[in-house]
């Protein structure tokens, strides 16, 4: 069974930084893609940034440079660096993969969210 194990989260002061990790365990093939999403109160799910296996990146319009996805094949793990965070960064980040646990078909998967609080 895969699972996705966030961690980082936490309270940051505005113009901190946070980094952000996410693990798959379980019965693994293969990941495709691997991204980070984001839910505030009262706001939809939105992607923040996304890394294909192959290694090119997709950055949310209201990151602008601030936060850096990076991947570990090896490892399994997807990570996000954020540095200058604002207040209006402040909601539960969820991690996302894409994993085939067997040779045939694949789905994705969610972690359970970690909570990032800007304060300002």
């Amino acid at each position: 069974q895969v699972q996705l194990v966030e961690s980082g989260g936490g309270l940051v002061q505005a113009g901190g930084s946070l980094r952000l990790s996410c693990i798959a365990s379980g019965t693994i093939v293969s990941i495709n893609d691997m991204g980070w999403y984001r839910q505030a109160p009262g706001n939809q799910r939105e992607l923040v940034a996304v890394v294909t296996k192959g290694g090119c990146t997709n950055y949310g319009d209201f990151v602008k440079g601030r936060f850096t996805i990076s991947r570990d094949n090896v490892k399994n793990t997807v990570t996000l660096q954020m540095n200058s965070l604002k207040p209006e960064d402040t909601a539960v980040y969820y991690c996302n993969m894409y994993i085939a646990p067997t040779l045939v078909g694949g789905r994705d998967y969610w972690g359970k969210g970690t909570q990032v609080t800007v304060s300002s």
